[in-house]
């Protein structure tokens, strides 16, 4: 299963909140069940995290890691969810991943994002730009919900 993850699923493997899930997905992509999908724009916010946060992915092997870029065709659908009032243009970033994920076909985009990602409302709005627009729709859950399925 091929799985986009934003910044906040990284993040939540040090967070007490969300740790154990997040450890227990992680465990998941070690014992080979999932290819994590990482974009440029989660290696960018990266940057500013913590040193031992930034350096979470290099745990992962070559086969476990699928990058991919946030691309033009990307960009655009992004600013397409904030014209649609999916969510505001300060979630530029937000938006940017879910399309980065739609247009990479992933099977699940993961986040702990409950605010601006991991939300029915939004998640009926994104897909319903993505079929406005001739994308497939994409499913978006937690760490825990991935576990438990």
């Amino acid at each position: 299963m091929r799985i986009y993850i934003d910044t906040s699923v990284v993040g939540g493997f040090y967070d007490d909140e969300f740790d154990q899930s997040t450890r227990e997905f992680f465990t998941e992509v070690e014992n080979g069940k999932f290819i994590l999908v990482v974009s440029e724009l989660l290696e960018a916010e990266l940057i500013r995290a913590p040193e031992f946060v930034r350096n979470h992915l290099n745990k992962y092997s070559i086969e476990q890691i699928e990058r991919v870029e946030l691309t033009e065709e990307a960009k655009v659908l992004a600013d397409r969810y904030i014209i649609e009032q999916v969510v505001g243009a300060t979630s530029k970033a937000d938006c940017q991943h879910i399309a980065i994920a739609t247009i990479n076909k992933v099977d699940v985009l993961v986040s702990w994002n409950f605010k601006h990602i991991v939300n029915l409302k939004r998640i009926r709005g994104y897909n319903s730009v993505n079929l406005k627009n001739n994308y497939q729709m994409l499913e978006i859950r937690t760490p825990k919900e991935i576990l438990e399925s």
